[in-house]
């Protein structure tokens, strides 16, 4: 293990990047991700990598790239923010479905309109349903760990997907952290060498990708997504546990926090669990029975392992940095989903906050925890907003 270092989020990624130098890396800069790609080009240019670096005129130009170049049969990662996901939005159904295991960063920063360069997850919420598989990361550290992690996980034959590593903009992005990097050997016998499947550059054994489907085949192709989603809940296990083996970092799928004995469970991802793990802290040492859950792995969701986690709890209220309007958000309607299966399922809250970056602070977690822990509490609700 080398010396731990100060590094932000972004740097973070672009050094992991650097031990497992990727065939090709096709990408557009966009604010907050630039210094993922920024840094990786000067590893490139200073031939500290043998990548084949692509500056695309867009973004969705680039993730078309990554997609050919995987297609071909090359291990390839991306980056990108808000308004560039979305560009990729036709390419993000495309790629997942053509099964290329392309890894692209996403530097959380919520959607315009209005003009907005702050973190939400809406930009990540809107991919939700297109196939990619998706991890939050909370700090810098798990930034760069969730990198390594995520190529085993996508490249793994049980699954083929491309997924995201969502870190929260500007919080996550560009903080400095203390940050500890594996040796570089170590990192790359973790990843371990990419395997092509299919690769269209092998002329002896002819393959098409992306071909015209018909209602009697097309059908088939998108389960065949579903049941690739299905197998990542165990890969993402292995892989996860295999990671705690060389580093002492252990991770989980979703991950509980003085749960064991709690009556009431909030639940978040992203750089809000620290700030929710500290205010349960506080109001342990109050007496109150509260516990809290961070969800790592969003896509699949692991409804199974969430439910667990909050059997025979009284309350939950589930954090969303993304909105749905009309309807709950994102993972509170996960969170909702898993607890059906429960005999007794608790009462789940769902709170909407920081959107377009707006900060968050303890006290506004402490008057969550009381209002659920008072029954009060509309289905949704929207923290700090004035109405």
């Amino acid at each position: 293990m080398s010396e731990p270092m100060a590094c932000n989020g972004d740097m973070a990624i672009a050094l992991a990047w650097k031990q497992i130098d990727p065939d090709v890396v096709a990408a557009y800069p966009i604010t907050p991700q630039t210094i993922i790609v920024e840094a990786f080009s000067d590893f490139v240019a200073n031939g500290e990598v043998n990548t084949e670096y692509v500056c695309a005129e867009s973004e969705h130009s680039a993730l078309t790239i990554c997609v050919g170049a995987s297609a071909a049969g090359a291990r390839v990662a991306t980056a990108t923010a808000s308004a560039g996901l979305a560009f990729m939005w036709e390419m993000l159904y495309v790629s997942a479905s053509m099964r290329v295991p392309i890894i692209m960063a996403v530097a959380n920063r919520t959607l315009s309109g209005p003009i907005n360069i702050h973190c939400d997850h809406s930009d990540a919420m809107g991919g939700r349903d297109s196939g990619w598989l998706q991890m939050f990361g909370e700090n810098v550290q798990e930034a760069y760990d969730n990198t390594l992690i995520a190529f085993r996980i996508a490249e793994d034959m049980r699954v083929r997907l491309p997924i995201m590593t969502c870190i929260d903009g500007f919080i996550i992005t560009h903080a400095l952290e203390r940050f500890e990097i594996l040796d570089d050997d170590v990192a790359k016998k973790y990843v371990g060498p990419f395997q092509p499947l299919r690769p269209l550059l092998d002329i002896k054994n002819p393959t098409t990708y992306g071909p015209l489907a018909m209602p009697d085949y097309y059908y088939e192709l998108k389960y065949q997504v579903q049941a690739s989603m299905d197998a990542a809940v165990g890969v993402a296990r292995e892989a996860m546990a295999d990671f705690a083996k060389i580093s002492g970092r252990k991770y989980d799928l979703v991950e509980g926090y003085r749960t064991e004995d709690a009556e009431y469970v909030m639940v978040a991802m992203g750089s809000t669990a620290g700030t929710m793990r500290f205010v349960v802290d506080q109001l342990r040492a109050r007496g109150k029975k509260v516990g809290a859950v961070k969800v790592r792995l969003f896509r699949p969701f692991p409804a199974a392992d969430m439910a667990k986690f909050l059997e025979g709890k009284k309350g939950v209220a589930v954090m969303d940095r993304a909105m749905s309007p009309g309807t709950g958000s994102p993972l509170y309607m996960d969170v909702l989903e898993s607890v059906s299966r429960l005999k007794s399922p608790p009462r789940v809250s769902n709170y909407v906050y920081g959107l377009g970056g707006r900060d968050l602070i303890p006290e506004q977690l402490t008057t969550v925890f009381e209002e659920v822990m008072a029954g009060k509490g509309e289905r949704v609700n929207f923290m700090g907003v004035r109405k």
